[in-house]
């Protein structure tokens, strides 16, 4: 009888056991980029909580955020070296979000969208203080500013929508919820600007902004919750399965559509 000989290992085989060794690995660092979410919206509060303490006479609650970093501020030049580190923490969140999807989930446009932004916001155009602003002496930059609020705040909100329309109900409402406070404080922000442009008393203006920033750090706090305690598509909605003959595996078709945020 003839010796039995093992069959060599196919090419796919290598390809899978490779696969099967590294997805541990690959959790452990999906895991740690989306703690990074956690990480940049504590650091961006830590930042609003600190950097205020160095500028004197600045008040929280009729002052924006943008004055910490205006043209003259004493707080400027701390506050953008401050900030590319939670760009950096909001680059790796948004990778860890990628990595917690399969190529049919629209989810990884949250992730494109929360790293473009971020970025743009590094770029972000400073104001003048309120006392050169009453003076007349507003520039190009001040308008720009306010440009880079009307494309980085669209943005955040169409992260939102996508997000939530990968998941089920419970996390639609919250951000509808979440939505919908951003724009409401976001207008009440806006209602406040003529006011200081001349320089005139704010008394709730840095709430009403601050309240709008912190509904969307809230928000990505809880979305890197829910996607560290569910596995990859675990908790997403999931659409019609279509088995294709000749094919051992189901294609998974994943309804992320925007239009389920208003379902």
């Amino acid at each position: 009888m003839k010796p039995s000989i093992a069959s060599p290992r196919t090419k796919k085989d290598k390809v899978l056991s490779k696969i099967k060794v590294n997805k541990p690995m690959n959790e452990i660092a999906r895991r740690i980029l989306l703690i990074c979410g956690i990480l940049s919206s504590a650091y961006y509060i830590a930042m609003n909580i600190f950097i205020p303490i160095k500028y004197p006479g600045y008040n929280i609650f009729s002052q924006t955020v943008s004055e910490l970093s205006a043209i003259g501020a004493p707080t400027k030049q701390l506050w953008v070296s401050l900030m590319i580190v939670y760009t950096v923490l909001v680059i790796a969140f948004g990778w860890g979000v990628w990595l917690s999807v399969n190529r049919y989930n629209r989810l990884r446009v949250v992730a494109g969208l929360m790293m473009i932004n971020v970025v743009i916001g590094l770029f972000w155009p400073p104001m003048h203080q309120r006392e050169v602003l009453a003076a007349g002496g507003g520039t190009l930059t001040d308008i720009l500013h306010i440009v880079w609020t009307m494309i980085t705040v669209p943005i955040m909100l169409f992260a939102i929508g996508f997000a939530s329309a990968g998941f089920r109900k419970g996390f639609r409402i919250y951000s509808r919820v979440t939505i919908v406070a951003m724009i409401l404080f976001g207008v009440l922000t806006g209602m406040a600007s003529p006011r200081m442009e001349v320089n005139l008393p704010t008394p709730w203006m840095g709430v009403w902004e601050r309240i709008c920033i912190g509904s969307y750090m809230l928000w990505v706090v809880v979305l890197t919750i829910k996607l560290l305690r569910s596995k990859k598509q675990s908790g997403l909605i999931k659409g019609k399965t279509s088995n294709e003959k000749g094919k051992s595996k189901p294609k998974v078709v994943l309804e992320t559509d925007l239009h389920r945020l208003f379902i």
